[in-house]
């Protein structure tokens, strides 16, 4: 192709005629530099004096750059380009007059410099797209990469091959095993641009040849349709219409990929419908996709083949991650299912406090106003919160099992041994009272006998009614509630009183430690027992620090280690307050009281009504600082305590 020149007061078209007839090419003028646009095949453009200055120098440039060559005709006399015009941008000069060959000789070696020219720009400019595709692709894999929820990641993949194949809809199937083993291929997604709001049903399909998607996922090769109607009589497949007749669709060009693991294994197809000139063209009428629809081309299933390749590589990733979550989740439900057999009364305590943390969590996390309307939560830190809340107690497999278990003052043994003995004494009573009045009637006259035997009676039962309160005393202290002072000062005198054993030895009715245990003022357990108990929440989170926990679980030891911390300073292990106690850890805290204070009745406890629970809280915990207000008052607030069964 030629431009011919502008102005042609030096140069005729009949003196360029001969030398573009031998050089084969068609002319032709342009008059402005809009039309100075180099066509698919090399250019030359014909310039002469009176057009240089018609064409600014930016124009010229760009036209040279983008492939096209320039021949500079001189002027009658000019010998040579002038000064002011850059010779760079020219690829021959022809002084005037000239013959017809010297012209031609000009114009080829100009057309051999614009095709060198073009060539140059075409594979610069392939360079360019091919840098730019592989930059996307990788943009796209790094976005693969890092989702883990499957269902976000086939939306993602589906989204991104419509979009660089500027498809109107498309589809997605996983290859999943069946009853017996049996693969099927599962419908899993569906987007369509045209017809966005058209309901999804899931649904399975044989995995064999007689489908489009099936066909593809058996042979593991792409399909490439420029119009399912009109498929060749020889295929195997067909293409169901169902959804184009139920929804006025019309379903044109398809590009079908199997997307393959890294064992070359097929594991779905990836399904695109009508590759569109313009991607966000809606397909609403005949008209529209006979204008818009085009087929899919070679470059597209290679793109879209390199996608399916890296698509296929994030969904075994996150099938992975998926059954990882699984078998991590059953390692969590067996540890807790150890700490609740050692201690069976707290069944289900802790998937309890970890559900109510998580809702807990969540209403944080959508909180529009207050003090944390700025935090939120990643579906990582949600799903750490959880798994503390379910290990929190851990610690307790630590804890010797009779002191974790004991509901009252006295260990059952101890508190058994106490009613022997009430029981030795009762009977030794009664066999010195018989003794007595055996030993009477042998040393003395009967007339004295009934006054002897009356004394007797009385003296037998006051000491029988002080034993039988002796007994009573103790099981009342016994209970784990608040002990009365009166009771202490019963235990006390009891603990001085003896009676005398078998080989008559005198022997403590109540030994010093049964007096420490039943004097305990509020509770069932001693310093040292609760020393232990306590102990739990340091062996949590030595126990969990020995997990080699993922950096989006890597917390999970410490929010666990402050559940029993208060806000004020005053809980334990470590006493630490406020902004010391993490946020998780605040929220974990609330759920565990409530679902101690509410939780079905125990041996050292009854249960309390979801109010009355929420009002000691209130009233005791909240309103003492010892535990944050603004978390509490979100909790009441969404009825997060309606809603705690795991």
């Amino acid at each position: 192709m030629s431009y011919l020149l502008l102005h042609a007061d030096t140069w005729s078209p009949a003196d360029l005629a001969p030398a573009l007839e031998a050089a084969r090419v068609e002319p032709r003028v342009i008059r402005s530099a809009k039309e100075l646009v180099p066509g698919g095949s090399p250019t030359v453009l014909l310039l002469d004096t009176d057009s240089r200055g018609a064409f600014p120098l930016d124009a010229l440039r760009g036209f040279v750059d983008a492939g096209g060559a320039i021949v500079a005709l001189g002027a009658a006399g000019e010998t040579d380009v002038p000064e002011r015009f850059p010779t760079e941008l020219l690829s021959g000069f022809v002084s005037h007059p000239a013959g017809a060959r010297h012209v031609l000789v000009a114009i080829r070696a100009a057309y051999r410099e614009a095709a060198a020219r073009a060539e140059t720009a075409r594979a610069r400019h392939e360079a360019s797209l091919r840098g730019r595709e592989v930059g996307e692709l990788t943009r796209i894999g790094v976005a693969l990469g890092t989702e883990r929820d499957l269902k976000t990641l086939l939306d993602l993949i589906l989204t991104q091959a419509r979009r660089i194949t500027e498809s109107d809809a498309g589809s997605l199937y996983l290859v999943e095993a069946g009853e017996r083993e049996v693969k099927r291929l599962r419908f899993r997604l569906a987007q369509n641009l045209t017809l966005p709001d058209v309901p999804l049903v899931e649904f399975t399909m044989p995995l064999d040849r007689t489908s489009i998607a099936g066909y593809t996922a058996v042979t593991g090769e792409p399909l490439v349709i420029d119009d399912a109607y009109f498929l060749p009589p020889d295929v195997e497949y067909t293409i169901n219409r169902s959804f184009d007749e139920r929804y006025g669709y019309r379903t044109k060009s398809m590009l079908v990929i199997p997307m393959k693991d890294h064992k070359e294994e097929v594991i779905g197809v990836l399904q695109l419908i009508n590759r569109k000139r313009d991607f966000n063209a809606i397909l609403s009428t005949s008209e529209d996709v006979e204008r818009q629809v085009v087929p899919y081309s070679k470059r597209t299933v290679e793109l879209v083949t390199a996608l399916a390749g890296q698509a296929a590589v994030s969904i075994e990733n996150s099938r992975l991650y998926e059954r990882i979550e699984m078998m991590f989740e059953g390692f969590v439900n067996a540890a807790v299912q150890a700490i609740e057999q050692r201690d069976p009364v707290t069944q289900g305590h802790s998937k309890r406090v970890a559900h109510s943390t998580v809702s807990l969590a969540k209403v944080v996390d959508a909180t529009a106003d207050g003090a944390y309307r700025l935090v939120h939560f990643s579906r990582e830190q949600i799903n750490e919160i959880k798994y503390a809340g379910l290990l929190h107690d851990f610690g307790k497999v630590g804890v010797r099992e009779h002191v974790l278990t004991k509901a009252k003052k006295l260990y059952p043994d101890k508190l058994e041994l106490i009613k022997q003995r009430h029981a030795f004494v009762h009977r030794t009573l009664e066999r010195d009272f018989w003794k007595k009045r055996a030993e009477f009637l042998e040393q003395y006259d009967t007339p004295d006998y009934q006054a002897f035997v009356a004394k007797l009676d009385a003296d037998q039962q006051r000491e029988l009614q002080e034993l039988d309160r002796f007994i009573q005393v103790v099981l009342q202290a016994n209970e784990p509630s608040l002990l009365p002072s009166e009771s202490m000062a019963d235990l006390a005198e009891f603990g001085q009183r003896t009676y005398l054993d078998l080989a008559g030895e005198p022997q403590p009715l109540l030994t010093d430690r049964e007096v420490r245990y039943l004097t305990i003022r509020k509770g069932s357990l001693d310093d040292e027992e609760r020393e232990q108990i306590e102990s739990h929440v340091t062996q949590t989170w030595q126990f969990l620090q020995e997990i080699p926990w993922t950096k989006e679980l890597q917390d999970i030891p410490d929010i666990a280690y402050g559940h029993h911390e208060l806000m004020n300073g005053t809980g334990y292990p470590r006493k630490i307050a406020g902004p010391q106690i993490k946020l998780q850890t605040r929220m974990m805290t609330i759920s565990d009281i409530y679902d101690a204070l509410t939780a079905q009745d125990r041996p050292y406890k009854k249960a309390v009504p979801a109010p009355k629970a929420l009002d000691i809280m209130e009233r005791e915990l909240v309103k003492s600082g010892q535990l944050d207000a603004d978390l509490f008052r979100l909790f009441v607030d969404a009825k997060i305590f309606e809603d705690t069964a795991p």
